[in-house]
C-alpha cells in the first residue's frame, strides 16, 4: 500500500480557487476584514499566490490602499477639496471656473482611482488646442493639488499628474509705462481718479488696495499710507472685504513728496467724511465699481496712446520698475509692493522705515528727473513760444467752478 496523499497545508492569508476557464483566481482579506478579489486572473497558481504575498507586504508595512476608497467622482471630491480649503473668495471664484469649464467636463464622472497619467496627458494636449497656455497652466496645478490630496487622503497610491513643467506660466512681459506717460493718462483720467493712477503707479498699491483704502489709512501729513485691509471683486461684482492678498500686503508706504499734494487735495474734494470715509468714490458717492471705473481707464488710456493691452494693474508694475531702478535694496522693494518670499525674508536685510523714507526720496527724484527731461525735450520742439504744463499741477477747477491757482 502507498503512502496516503497529503493535503496541502491552508492559506495562512488569502485563498486561491481555479475557475472553470481554467485560470486562478485570488482573493485577500483587507485590514477591514472584508475578502476581496484580485483585480485580475492568472494563468497559474503560483502568479496568484504571488499577488497574495505582495497584498500580505503591503499590508504589513502599512502600504495597502482599500481598492475600492477611489470610488467616488472626481467633481464630488474635487467641490468638497475646494469647501475644505478656506482660501480667499477671489482665488475659490478661479478654482470653480476652472473646474467648470476645465477639469469637470473631462474628469468630472469619473472615479477618482481611474484617472491616470495617460488620461491626464491626453486631457492636457486636448485643452492646448481649445484655450491658451496660462489657463491650462492653472487647471493643471489645480487638478495635481487635488489628487495630491488624494494621494494623502489614501484613495490613490500616487499623483497622476506628473508632467514635468505643465503648471508653469510663461505669461508675456507686461508693458511699463513711462513717468510722462503716466502723468498724461493721470491728466486725461479726470481729477476725480487723477489720485488713484499716480498711487497704482507711484505707491505700488493693488487696485483692491485703493478700493478699501479709508482717511484713517493716510498720515494726516500725507507722508504715508498703511495698508490694511483690501477690497478685491468677484466677477459677478461683488466687492469682499478683508486682508490684503498675503501677510506682507499689511505694510506702510512712504508717499514721495511729488504726490502729496495731490493726496491731500483729493482729500479735502473727493473722499468720504470721517476716518472711515472711503478715499475713493463715484460721483455719485457710490463705492468703487471696476466695471465703471474700467471704462474710464480704457478711454484715458486709449487718448494717451498707451498700448490696448496696457491694464490699469500694469501701473503697479510701472512702479515697481521705477522703484528697483533707484538701486533700493530687494527687502526694501518687497515690502513696498508687500511682496511675501520666505527665501527672501531669509537672505534679504530688513527694511526698516528709514530705508522706506529713502526709497520714497529716491523715486520722488527720479520722477522729477525724467519730467525734466521730457519738459527740455518739449520745450526744443515746441520752440519760444510754446507752453508747458507742469505734470504736478493738474488743470482742473474748484467746487465752484473757478480755476484752481497753484505754484509751479
Amino acid at each position: 500500500m502507498g503512502r496516503p496523499r497529503q493535503k496541502a497545508p491552508r492559506r495562512s492569508f488569502g485563498a486561491i480557487r481555479k475557475l472553470p476557464s481554467g485560470r486562478y483566481q485570488a482573493r485577500y482579506p483587507g485590514t477591514d476584514g472584508i475578502l476581496r478579489p484580485a483585480p485580475e486572473t492568472y494563468e497559474t497558481k503560483k502568479d496568484a499566490g504571488v499577488f497574495l504575498a505582495q497584498m500580505q507586504a503591503d499590508q504589513s508595512r502599512g502600504d495597502w490602499l482599500d481598492p475600492t476608497a477611489g470610488e467616488v467622482l472626481f467633481s464630488e471630491y474635487a467641490k468638497r477639496w475646494i469647501d475644505e480649503r478656506g482660501i480667499a473668495p477671489t482665488t475659490e471664484e478661479l478654482y470653480r471656473r476652472l473646474l467648470r469649464l476645465h477639469l469637470g467636463p473631462t474628469f468630472g464622472h469619473q472615479y477618482v482611482n481611474v484617472i491616470s497619467p495617460a488620461k491626464v496627458r491626453t486631457w492636457r494636449a486636448e485643452r492646448l488646442e481649445a484655450t491658451g497656455k496660462t489657463q491650462v497652466a492653472k487647471a493643471y496645478r489645480l487638478l495635481k493639488a487635488i489628487m495630491g490630496t488624494a494621494v494623502d487622503d489614501d484613495l490613490i497610491r500616487r499623483n497622476p499628474c506628473r508632467i514635468r513643467g505643465a503648471g508653469k506660466e510663461e505669461a508675456d512681459e507686461r508693458p511699463v509705462a513711462s513717468v510722462e506717460q503716466v502723468f498724461a493718462v493721470a491728466e486725461a483720467i479726470g481729477i476725480r481718479w487723477r489720485l488713484m493712477v499716480l498711487l497704482g503707479a507711484f505707491a505700488s498699491m493693488r487696485p483692491e488696495e485703493l478700493a478699501e483704502l479709508r482717511r484713517k489709512d493716510i498720515a494726516s501729513d500725507g507722508s504715508a499710507i498703511r495698508i490694511r485691509r483690501a477690497a478685491p471683486e468677484l466677477n459677478v461684482g461683488r466687492r469682499v472685504i478683508g486682508d490684503p492678498k498675503s501677510r506682507a500686503g499689511k505694510r506702510e508706504i512712504a508717499i514721495p513728496e511729488f504726490m502729496r499734494r495731490d493726496l491731500l487735495r483729493h482729500l479735502d474734494w473727493f473722499a468720504e467724511a470721517g476716518a472711515e470715509g472711503l478715499v475713493f468714490v463715484g460721483e455719485r458717492g457710490a463705492k468703487l465699481r471696476g466695471t465703471t471705473f474700467g471704462r474710464k481707464w480704457r478711454k484715458a488710456r486709449d487718448q494717451v496712446g498707451l498700448p490696448e493691452g496696457f491694464r490699469f494693474y500694469d501701473l503697479r508694475h510701472t512702479g515697481n520698475t521705477i522703484a528697483a531702478d533707484t538701486g533700493a535694496k530687494m527687502k526694501d522693494l518687497m515690502v513696498r509692493a508687500g511682496h511675501s518670499s520666505e527665501r527672501a525674508q531669509l537672505i534679504y536685510q530688513h527694511s526698516t522705515r528709514k530705508h522706506q523714507r529713502k526709497l520714497a526720496g529716491d523715486i520722488d527724484a527720479d520722477v522729477r528727473r525724467q519730467w525734466a527731461e521730457a519738459e527740455a525735450e518739449a520745450a526744443e520742439h515746441a520752440g519760444s513760444g510754446g507752453a508747458i504744463i507742469h505734470p504736478f499741477v493738474p488743470r482742473v477747477r474748484d467746487a465752484t467752478g473757478d480755476p484752481v491757482t497753484q505754484e509751479a
